[in-house]
């Protein structure tokens, strides 16, 4: 189960993305900003793309969907960051969309498919199948300093080039102010959220049961312990 759930949720980050190079290629609209690129030069337009929170976001859950494919019980410390990473940034990208982003960008066609699966299917499915599926426990308190790296890391670039560029890939982080120093609050709302969703991602880690679990430590899995059996015998 764990296995075909994250394969449809691959399929469907990968059919987006398709779909939004396509528009790029092509002159259409973007699915995050509803913007046609007539005036833009090809790369101008790739580069933005692949600096939208929501993009990088969903490449993350490609990612992590992909070894949850191939090995649904995956581990190890860089692997643990990088799903707490994917889990994080869809679901701010499913909730700031949804909230603050959606009213104001109007898509039909191609354009509309895309940011259906990049802000609506790809965020809750991924949220629901690490619910049911876990697998738990994951997350420690380190994981989730590591994984604000990446967010913080996405922050500084935007702002940097924000300052040579004038762009902003949302209408909350542009400047109301001088770029970074801004006071916009919306900003500080964003970043309160993700601190307290990675708090609650790790207190559900430890308490909610998952179709998927670890096994004590020195204890082998029920599956393991007969399969010995059948090759003593």
């Amino acid at each position: 189960m764990s296995r075909w759930w994250h394969g449809l949720i691959a399929l469907v980050v990968i059919a987006s993305l398709a779909v939004q190079l396509a528009l790029i290629f092509t002159g259409g609209a973007d699915a995050n900003s509803g913007q046609t690129g007539e005036a833009l030069r090809l790369g101008v337009r790739l580069w933005r793309l692949f600096s939208y929170f929501t993009i990088e976001s969903n490449l993350l859950v490609l990612a992590a969907a992909l070894v949850l494919v191939w090995r649904p019980t995956f581990d190890g410390p860089v692997w643990r960051v990088v799903r707490l990473d994917a889990l994080l940034g869809i679901l701010i990208t499913g909730l700031v969309f949804a909230i603050m982003l959606a009213p104001q960008v109007h898509l039909t066609g191609a354009a509309l498919a895309a940011t259906i699966g990049f802000h609506y299917i790809s965020p809750w499915a991924t949220i629901a199948a690490w619910l049911l599926f876990g697998p738990r426990p994951r997350i420690s308190w380190s994981t989730v300093a590591g994984a604000f790296v990446w967010p913080l890391a996405w922050l500084v670039y935007i702002f940097t080039q924000g300052a040579f560029t004038d762009w902003y890939p949302y209408p909350f982080l542009g400047r109301d102010g001088p770029g970074p120093r801004s006071s916009h609050p919306q900003r500080g709302l964003v970043v309160v959220l993700a601190l307290a969703f990675a708090a609650l991602f790790k207190l559900a880690d430890a308490r909610m049961p998952a179709l998927l679990r670890d096994t004590a430590p020195g204890v082998a899995p029920a599956g393991a312990i007969s399969a010995v059996g059948r090759v003593r015998r």
